[in-house]
């Protein structure tokens, strides 16, 4: 036979298993609810980083185009006006171009970027291969392109001046083309 302390130490015991369960179920609910936190405190983060790298890029994109024109007429490319961001879908693909200087034989394509990297334009060079078929209105004119950009990682401005792209640095002024008086720009 149990004795009685035998049963009041199973109840006891059972009750704490009990006590325990709630309190490991309250705690996993409070969890769950900081769980959510997160994922709505990301949420919100995500929607400011976007908001902050747009607004961030519009800016860049109005320093260069502010002082575009007159600095390609510096370089004999007489521009009438500019455009931004021309897009199309070719090939099932976005084809966006940041900055159109449009002249009536001439069009320079620009792409800016806040940091640009050997990889974007090697991207930029691809949309410029294809940018008369993607943008037919223009397939009769020469097509120049350009990159512009606040800073330049891994001499990717230097690198984009060996591809033929005017190269094009956004200061506090507006912008200014780095290619030397010498550089001919490849047509696409």
């Amino acid at each position: 036979m149990k004795s009685s302390s035998e049963k009041l130490n199973f109840e006891k015991v059972w009750k704490l298993f009990q006590e325990t369960d709630k309190k490991f179920q309250e705690t996993d609910k409070k969890f769950q609810e900081t769980d959510r936190k997160f994922q709505e405190t990301d949420r919100k983060l995500k929607q400011l980083e976007n908001l902050f790298v747009g607004q961030w890029g519009k800016l860049v994109e109005s320093l260069v185009e502010g002082n575009l024109a007159k600095l390609l007429q510096e370089r004999g490319i007489n521009v009438q006006g500019t455009t931004r961001r021309a897009e199309r879908i070719f090939n099932n693909k976005t084809i966006e171009i940041d900055i159109l200087a449009i002249n009536g034989k001439e069009i320079v394509a620009v792409e800016v970027k806040t940091t640009l990297r050997i990889e974007d334009v090697n991207d930029f060079i691809k949309n410029l291969v294809v940018f008369k078929k993607a943008f037919p209105e223009y397939k009769d004119k020469k097509v120049y392109g350009a990159v512009a950009f606040l800073t330049a990682n891994e001499d990717a401005d230097k690198y984009a001046y060996r591809k033929g792209l005017f190269v094009i640095k956004a200061t506090g002024e507006s912008a200014k083309i780095l290619n030397d008086k010498k550089f001919k720009p490849k047509s696409w």
